[in-house]
């Protein structure tokens, strides 16, 4: 439903019909925020992202071409704008970081002169434990903990939920690289939230 109504709104701008701005601005401001709070790691930085990349998207709305990808558009303006924030500021970002793949698995628990690995079951997890705050605050810590190339993909891809095909585009990689990174990112994540998430639902044995 949010597609759709991007969609709408899109095209009732580009058609002239200014009744459709404050909309747009409700319904993506957040979005931004979100997005490069998580991206740029300073509230500060993120609320001057968000109203920066809005402006910039009504000063270049005539250029978007295709509705339907209204969407896309509009990260790839958030992405631009907060990579820009990030080299004027005094805190310069850490250089890109690969993530191991052979850290990133599930530690192994011997027993019984067997192996096993041991992780905790997500698609069992009760939805009012995904909902509670204090669970959501781990999560946002462990995508901002992330290296930037891994935590661009995840929020694009899971948060947003943008397509790879959208994702590469805004980021300027290849699909494979987004599916690889986005791999790696989701198992760094759950990685970090397995101990959490023992504690709340069924551990199933691998």
């Amino acid at each position: 439903m949010d597609r759709q109504l991007e969609v709408e709104l899109a095209r009732r701008l580009l058609a002239g019909e200014a009744q459709a701005f404050d909309r747009f601005v409700e319904h993506f401001r957040a979005k931004i925020f979100h997005y490069s709070w998580l991206m740029c790691g300073q509230r500060e930085d993120a609320e001057e992202v968000a109203q920066e990349t809005l402006l910039k998207t009504f000063e270049s709305f005539h250029q978007l071409k295709q509705p339907e990808r209204v969407r896309p558009w509009v990260f790839r303006i958030a992405k631009n704008v907060c990579l820009t924030k990030r080299r004027r500021s005094i805190f310069a970002p850490s250089p890109a970081q690969e993530l191991s793949l052979d850290a990133l698995m599930p530690s192994k628990d011997h027993h019984n002169g067997g192996t096993k690995i041991e992780i905790a079951d997500w698609s069992h997890l009760p939805e009012d434990l995904v909902l509670k705050t204090e669970m959501k605050n781990e999560l946002q810590a462990a995508i901002r903990a992330l290296p930037e190339i891994y935590r661009s993909v995840i929020l694009l891809r899971d948060m947003e939920q943008l397509s790879t095909t959208e994702t590469a585009q805004i980021l300027d990689v290849a699909e494979d690289v987004v599916k690889t990174r986005l791999h790696r990112a989701r198992l760094a994540v759950r990685k970090q939230l397995d101990g959490r998430l023992r504690d709340a639902v069924k551990v199933v044995a691998i």
